[in-house]
């Protein structure tokens, strides 16, 4: 009885390690591909605003790190798109997400985010 091992050669391992990679390039999430600018306006409050980029929308995630309960107004201005408006209450110690969806294709976002403390 004969036995036969397959060897792979390097070219082989070459072949196998290029095809891999390709692999997960693909997997890869898609890149952003504008520009975000975040202009705050926080009168004191200790808000935190984190920007989460994505190749088809923009997610603003706002955090109130004080004791009170704030209201947050942002405006997404992205250009050639429509502005977005939206108004959000945020308890202290929660975060909220905010999203911008792409209707056309972007190459800068502005976002004003004014937050006051809220009197409800």
């Amino acid at each position: 009885m004969t036995m036969t091992v397959s060897v792979l050669r390097p070219c082989g391992w070459f072949r196998f390690g290029a095809a891999l990679l390709l692999a997960l390039i693909a997997l890869e999430a898609p890149a952003q591909t504008y520009s975000v600018e975040i202009r705050p306006v926080l009168n004191d409050l200790d808000i935190k605003i984190e920007q989460i980029p994505q190749s088809t929308m923009l997610i603003l995630r706002l955090t109130n790190n004080t004791d009170t309960r704030v209201r947050c107004q942002l405006v997404f201005d992205a250009a050639p798109q429509r502005p977005k408006r939206s108004t959000r209450s945020i308890n202290p110690g929660r975060t909220i997400s905010s999203e911008l969806r792409a209707q056309r294709k972007w190459f800068r976002v502005i976002v004003d985010v004014t937050c006051t403390e809220s009197s409800s």
